[in-house]
């Protein structure tokens, strides 16, 4: 039987799958980066299982995460969205995934692609922890305080530290699987 990080024991399949197939998987793609980022953003407040839950909902409410096509939503289809039971139905959410699909074309603009953008904020390597225990993993770091103020800057929205401290570690800028975690050194040297 393998040893995985405690957060993901005893949950259904597909959170399982993601612990073990997604999280912490150094991602390069600019779609699955606007992917997990309207996804941390749908989180806040929320868990994360109630997410992956609804993330075919949301792929496709948000056009498979494609940033151009959701910059283009007007107010007929947020009022759409707040319909669709497949999603989190927040106004303030819709509303933010839209205007983060904008930002997130400004960042491509400007970086030539938001995954240049992103993975300044750590070196341009993965940030390898050494947890032992989920209990010593932090909320927030220097690094995602950093990314946090700088995409606030930009204008993006529901984007605070500790929801990009979720996002660093699902898109693989960190790995903070605990050592005892089969993942944790598979993941190590990528």
């Amino acid at each position: 039987m393998k040893t995985r990080c405690a957060w993901c024991a005893n949950s259904f399949d597909e959170y399982v799958r993601y612990h073990d197939e997604e999280w912490g998987v150094p991602v390069h793609e600019d779609q699955k980066h606007f992917e997990f980022l309207v996804l941390e953003s749908a989180q806040a407040g929320l868990s994360w299982a109630t997410i992956l839950k609804k993330r075919e909902g949301y792929r496709k409410a948000f056009a498979d995460f494609n940033p151009r096509i959701v910059s283009e939503y007007g107010p007929g289809m947020v009022e759409d969205l707040l319909q669709d039971a497949s999603i989190i139905r927040n106004r303030a959410k819709i509303e933010a995934t839209i205007n983060n699909a904008n930002r997130f074309l400004e960042v491509q603009e400007e970086f030539g692609s938001f995954d240049n953008y992103i993975w300044r904020f750590v070196g341009g390597s993965p940030i390898v922890n050494k947890w032992k225990a989920m209990n010593e993993v932090p909320v927030t770091t220097d690094e995602s305080d950093a990314l946090s103020k700088d995409l606030k800057k930009r204008g993006f929205k529901f984007v605070g530290s500790t929801t990009i401290y979720a996002h660093m570690q699902a898109i693989g800028l960190v790995n903070d699987h605990t050592t005892d975690c089969f993942r944790y050194g598979e993941l190590k040297n990528k």
